[in-house]
């Protein structure tokens, strides 16, 4: 079985993407389901510098109330990127964060195929910005929310 990849260079399909005026709010992003791998989570462990043996530590992990290894919560970061495909209008290059909210409901884990549903809310303009408000919700494989989110971007002209 080979690792999972997913693009990193955000030029690429840029003349795909929505611009700001074909968002529509309340469709359906489109989304691609990613297999978390054990691999995956420890180097983004490593990369955010969270060495917790959770995620690291069978044994202690077995012996935690997860009853095994883990993903940190924070791990939709990797996700949002793992489960959206190049020509999503959210990876457009000059997006920015202008602020966000997560709840967290349960683990994700290792092996994990990860689903996300995510759509745009509203769109507005303030003070010549274009501003888009998104929620994402990220299931596991039997359904479960692992966590979902609630933010605004700022969009490119």
């Amino acid at each position: 079985m080979t690792a999972q990849t997913f693009e990193t260079d955000f030029w690429k399909d840029n003349g795909l993407r929505k611009t700001w005026e074909e968002i529509v709010p309340g469709e359906p992003r489109k989304t691609i389901p990613y297999t978390l791998t054990l691999e995956a989570i420890h180097k983004y462990c490593r990369v955010v510098g969270d060495n917790h043996p959770l995620y690291f530590d069978e044994e202690y992990a077995a012996s935690s109330p997860y009853k095994g290894l883990i993903a940190p919560p924070t791990i939709h970061i990797l996700l949002m990127f793992a489960c959206t495909p190049a020509d999503d209008w959210m990876r457009s290059p000059g997006t920015v964060n202008a602020g966000q909210s997560w709840s967290y409901n349960i683990p994700a884990r290792p092996g994990d195929t990860i689903r996300l549903e995510a759509r745009a809310l509203d769109k507005f303009i303030k003070k010549d910005r274009l501003f888009v408000v998104h929620d994402n919700v990220f299931f596991n494989q039997h359904n479960q929310v692992i966590c979902s989110g609630r933010g605004q971007t700022i969009r490119p002209a």
